[in-house]
This record gives structure tokens, sequence and C-alpha cells, in this order.
């Protein structure tokens, strides 16, 4: 498996505008071949921003890389600049992790 994540330094006072662009977007990643799951979190507070994180997890970092390379990415990501003009500090963090290890109950 495949972990990627995105994480977002969010303005202090523009938490609601951020989570309303994502949680308000037409999503179609469950169709993408490899697509496991995707998370959108929360984090800390800091004095000039509040911590962001997409979170999705592939079958391979090849399913991941395949997405975005497609049509499908690019729809996706499409006006995104324009819809989250001033509210970050800095753009979006991009992490990537290999799955090593993974426990269950």
């Amino acid at each position: 498996m495949y972990i990627a994540m995105n994480r977002f330094r969010v303005v202090r006072g523009k938490e609601e505008a951020f989570e309303s662009v994502w949680l308000n977007r037409e999503v179609h990643l469950a169709k993408e071949p490899g697509f496991i799951e995707f998370h959108l979190l929360r984090g800390p507070q800091q004095d000039d921003h509040t911590l962001y994180a997409s979170h999705t997890i592939w079958a391979s970092e090849e399913a991941f890389h395949a997405w975005t390379n497609s049509q499908a990415f690019r729809d996706a990501h499409k006006g995104a600049g324009q819809a989250t003009h001033g509210m970050y500090l800095g753009g979006p963090h991009f992490e990537g992790f290999a799955v090593l290890q993974t426990v269950k109950p």
C-alpha cells in the first residue's frame, strides 16, 4: 500500500472556508483504480494557522502516480488555486509513504 498526504497551513480565521471547499466538492476518487480510502484531517492550531492534511490510501505507489497523471486528477484539481486563494501560509506540502506494516484489531 501507499499513503499520500498533503499538509495545509490554513490561516487562522479561514478554517470554515477551507473546510467548506473540501467538504462540498464533487469527489470521484472511489472510481479510481487502486484507490482505497480518503481522510481530511484537522490538526492543531498555532498562532497564525491551523494544520490540515489530506490523507489517501492507495493499493500501490504506481496506482497513486497513475491517478496523478490522469485526466481525472486534472479535473479534480482545476480551479483549486482560485477556490483556496489567500487561505494558506505557503503552499500544500506533499508527503508520500510506502506502507511497511499494517496492524488491525
